[in-house]
């Protein structure tokens, strides 16, 4: 009796394709990947012309000035600025041998100093200081001379600047019932702006001192 040949068997599907729970499993870890990769992607945004200006820090310009009045014991003045001009930044600095004391020596002299924006969005620090007034303008920014003069409404304000990039400095000194102070102003803005601070600063009257 003759045995016709049997059909041969069909090969065996991949393990990958029998049975769906594999399928899965072994395409979780690139679901996972995806999500959190996209999840990255959603924290980000594309800025062609760099990033854009962040808030501008809440700084109380007049409590500050006053808490640097109490401390330092040097006379220190609030500037009435107008609209638009907003206080970001301050500081205290010490200046070894910064001022001549009656005696001739030399002896550590101080500063506070707050940074505004002007309204335009420049930035423009105002230093006040019992400093002499090489000595402050030195602590400002070093390798500049002076070359020149402004008049702010009768108040003569020396221009010391530097090589070119460098941010000038205008500094005076102004009395009052407490004693003298040197004032310095720097930042980036320009002469419109610095008269106008210059101007602010220098019609106020020392804080009193809290003791």
């Amino acid at each position: 009796m003759t045995t016709e040949p049997q059909p041969a068997p069909k090969a065996a599907k991949p393990r990958l394709l029998q049975d769906g729970r594999d399928m899965f499993w072994s395409m979780a870890p690139l679901v996972v990947v995806c999500i959190l990769f996209a999840g990255v992607l959603g924290m980000c945004s594309f800025a062609p012309s760099g990033p854009g200006p962040g808030p501008v820090p809440n700084y109380d310009a007049p409590a500050a000035l006053q808490a640097d009045a109490d401390a330092l014991g040097i006379p220190i003045r609030v500037p009435a600025l107008p609209e638009g001009w907003r206080s970001n930044s301050g500081s205290r600095a010490g200046i070894e041998g910064g001022r001549t004391d009656p005696s001739g020596r030399q002896a550590r002299a101080v500063s506070s100093t707050v940074g505004y924006l002007t309204p335009s969005g420049m930035y423009l620090a105002l230093t006040q200081s019992n400093a002499d007034e090489e000595k402050l303008v030195e602590s400002v920014e070093n390798d500049l001379v002076p070359t020149g003069a402004q008049d702010v409404a009768g108040v003569s304000w020396v221009v010391y600047e530097g090589n070119e990039g460098a941010e000038p400095v205008w500094t005076t000194r102004l009395d009052g019932p407490t004693g003298p102070a040197q004032i310095a102003i720097k930042g980036a803005a320009g002469t419109d702006e610095y008269r106008t601070l210059a101007s602010a600063v220098q019609k106020q009257p020392p804080l009193t001192v809290n003791k």
